[in-house]
């Protein structure tokens, strides 16, 4: 089992930190997944015991100068690794003005990732700063308990507002209640509310538009026939909402939540070669 990776380009380098700062803020320990074309980034809390769950997949094409990696059997071409992103994030901060990154999978003392950058110096030596990141292999046995979650058939698609608008809504409101219902409907409308014995308070947002969902027969999913005003909802922990507004480095080109009436609240971030799903669980 080896992997071994190189980011020379700085913009690809700074674009892949902000991607796992993101990570680190909504996930206190991770899998990746490195296959031959991609990584991803796994997150499964049970949903059934409360807990959100990401998944985050990323071309290694657009990032990396040089990826080789051989997984644990030729049939098997995958590696999968936990670890804890925030070790990851703080050693890719001290590369912001590297001239390489170099990421290798080593086993001195125990499974690390090795990332080392190469910072520029004045003189023909170059200075290099590695960090050895503990990580734990895990077996080829568990690895169908990090399959991509499954999205239930939504009642709502709906984009999202400008995030950092949504983001200073969720902050004020956090103050006032632990959690929070999202209700949208068909017709681009989307509801933030709160409501407690002291207080209800509700943020409109108007005109965001419905994705152009269709299922692969061409026959539009389970939103067909149903009445574009009725609103689906969803009351979820405002501190996981708040935690993936906070920690959103993605800069997504396209972002968009999917709601299954009083079940779920499914996030989708996309940024051309990044793409981001996170699902929090509704409050019976």
């Amino acid at each position: 089992m080896r992997f071994r990776a190189k980011i020379v380009d700085l913009a690809c380098l700074n674009h892949f930190s902000r991607i796992i700062n993101t990570i680190a803020k909504l996930a206190k320990t991770c899998i990746l997944r490195l296959t031959v074309c991609k990584l991803y980034f796994i997150l499964s809390d049970k949903v059934a015991n409360g807990g959100a769950s990401m998944w985050c997949e990323l071309s290694q094409g657009n990032f990396f100068d040089e990826f080789q990696m051989e997984g644990v059997a030729a049939e098997h071409n995958e590696i999968y690794l936990e670890l804890v992103p925030e070790n990851l994030s703080r050693a890719l901060k001290t590369a912001q003005s590297a001239k390489a990154v170099k990421i290798k999978l080593t086993n001195k003392h125990c499974p690390c990732l090795r990332v080392a950058v190469e910072l520029p110096s004045l003189s023909s030596s170059s200075r290099i700063v590695t960090h050895d990141i503990p990580v734990t292999v895990i077996p080829r046995r568990m690895w169908n308990d990090f399959r991509e979650p499954s999205v239930p058939d939504f009642d709502v698609s709906i984009y999202l507002p400008v995030l950092k608008t949504m983001k200073s809504v969720v902050e004020r409101m956090k103050n006032l209640s632990n959690v929070i219902v999202i209700e949208a409907n068909l017709n681009g409308e989307m509801n933030l509310k709160i409501e407690t014995d002291l207080v209800s308070v509700t943020t409109h947002f108007k005109d965001l538009g419905n994705p152009p969902w269709a299922s692969e027969d061409g026959c539009q999913s389970s939103a067909q026939g149903r009445d574009l005003e009725s609103m689906a909802e969803a009351c979820i922990d405002i501190k996981k909402l708040q935690q993936l507004l906070a920690g959103q480095q993605v800069n997504p080109t396209k972002a968009l939540c999917n709601i299954v009436s009083k079940r779920i609240v499914h996030f989708i971030l996309l940024h051309e070669e990044v793409s981001l799903q996170y699902f929090i669980p509704a409050i019976a």
